[in-house]
């Protein structure tokens, strides 16, 4: 299993338009970042979780050319305004629909903001889309032959999903995990864990707070994505992460084993 991360930037992806800041203004290609989403290639299967607006820089970058289905968190705009990019793999794939698996809230929201993907009567060339609820009793789903297990955090007071593919955990926008959802995260090899800043923050942990989570959870490797200007840069904020922990970055790409 391979895991590319499209973007690693919070919803105003950095640099931040008008911001001159010292991060804004680095030429370390580590602190170019794209809004959060990552591409899953396991069993020869394509997944990418989350299609913010950057969707289509993200697959040109990394030649995607093969898409099996699309899983979202939430309907939040940074992880959903680029679904219309999904439309050349319609056409690649000989006009095959693009399966979308979200929470029923969530694809409520897409079929709202891209309601002419959904008339009754298409326009030619609208993006060809099935809806696919991910079960809000939380139980494992499988996708293709491989099996994700959501696990529902709180984005200040908005359920958000992160998923588990065999030894690799995904959740960005968090604030808080019960203990029994983490449950489902431990023995994790790969974590991944949004940290936003160093000031606390009211639905994203800061890096304190991710840091300390991600030593309860105790991956072999901590990578931390949703990442704000405010963080700092990333040469220097690596330098204050415990032994196994990173930041991740745009195009960076982890192996794990293909789940069983």
């Amino acid at each position: 299993m391979q895991v590319t991360f499209l973007g690693t930037g919070t919803s105003a992806g950095v640099p931040v338009l008008t911001c001159r800041c010292e991060v804004c203004n680095s030429l370390d290609f580590r602190d170019k970042r794209l809004r959060v989403s990552v591409w899953i290639e396991v069993n020869g299967k394509s997944f990418i979780i989350d299609t913010g607006p950057d969707l289509r820089q993200q697959a040109l970058r990394e030649r995607i050319s093969q898409l099996d289905a699309i899983i979202y968190t939430h309907e939040h705009k940074d992880h959903t305004a680029g679904l219309d990019d999904v439309r050349p793999f319609n056409y690649l794939n000989g006009m095959r629909h693009v399966n979308l698996y979200g929470h029923p809230r969530v694809l409520n929201q897409l079929k709202r903001e891209f309601a002419y993907a959904f008339e009754d009567i298409k326009y030619p060339g609208v993006p060809l889309l099935n809806l696919q609820e991910i079960s809000t009793d939380l139980q494992p789903f499988v996708i293709e032959g491989v099996e994700f297990t959501p696990i529902e955090v709180l984005h200040h007071r908005l359920p958000v999903l992160g998923f588990r593919v065999g030894d690799f955990t995904y959740i960005t926008d968090v604030n808080y995990i019960s203990e029994e959802e983490m449950e489902k995260v431990y023995g994790s090899k790969v974590l991944v864990l949004g940290a936003l800043q160093h000031e606390p923050h009211i639905s994203h942990f800061n890096l304190s707070q991710a840091i300390e989570v991600a030593q309860k959870i105790n991956a072999s490797t901590t990578y931390f994505t949703h990442i704000s200007h405010k963080l700092g840069l990333h040469a220097e904020v690596e330098k204050l992460l415990p032994a196994n922990m990173r930041l991740a970055y745009d195009g960076l790409k982890i192996s794990l084993p293909n789940p069983l």
